[in-house]
């Protein structure tokens, strides 16, 4: 558990001096925002906003990847990623404080995107705030573990941004789907189905455990 603090404040501390991720996450997604806004025929309109749950996942996703590319890619400075292989410490909470500093990083980025979202596309999000924030806390817990586990992967080798896409994406499927789908129905209805968050809870609960336990063996390569 110290382990996983230490690395939870390493990220967010070396984030908050440089912000360089958090920025161009930020402006990657709300030009995704405005592009979307401009190409959807009749701008904001009743039509363009059944649109809106799987637009705003798309930013999201497209974000996430250009962040978690990342979150490895840094540690090769100076080896730091030696130092993190050979902490006497299990591996997994290195990786669990990699994710959870991925995660909030893209709790931010997301918070501001859907503020700029919902003015674009004249939406009234404040009712299903708190509604919203969970789903796509549970989404983005999927997006974040199974990616932090494949930038680890992708990050020694000598196409990692084409990497972690490429291994990545197959995973992502059913998450953003369970997730577009609970985002979609609290849009429509107020409400969330819980059949999709039951899916997202299953789902990151999988990814979590497996990452964890693999930690070891993908650290050592």
């Amino acid at each position: 558990m110290n382990a996983l603090l230490a690395v939870l404040w390493k990220d967010l501390l070396t984030e908050w001096r440089s912000r360089d991720r958090a920025i161009a996450m930020l402006l990657f997604s709300m030009l995704m925002v405005v592009i979307f806004h401009f190409s959807l025929p009749g701008g904001a309109t009743t039509a363009t906003r059944a649109y809106a749950p799987g637009l705003l996942w798309v930013a999201y996703v497209f974000a996430a990847l250009l962040g978690l590319g990342r979150s490895f890619a840094i540690e090769l400075e100076n080896d730091a990623i030696e130092g993190l292989a050979r902490a006497p410490v299990d591996r997994g909470w290195v990786l669990l404080g990699k994710t959870i500093a991925n995660l909030l990083i893209l709790g931010f980025v997301q918070a501001v995107t859907a503020c700029i979202f919902a003015l674009v596309f004249e939406m009234n999000l404040m009712p299903i705030a708190l509604e919203l924030i969970g789903v796509v806390a549970l989404g983005s817990l999927g997006l974040c573990s199974v990616g932090t586990f494949f930038a680890a992967v992708a990050v020694r080798t000598r196409l990692r941004e084409v990497m972690l896409p490429l291994l990545a994406l197959p995973f992502y499927t059913p998450v953003l789907i369970a997730a577009a789908r609970a985002t979609n129905s609290l849009f429509e209805t107020g409400s969330v189905a819980f059949e999709p968050i039951q899916f997202l809870i299953v789902t990151d609960a999988s990814y979590l455990i497996v990452s964890f336990i693999l930690s070891d063996f993908v650290l050592d390569e």
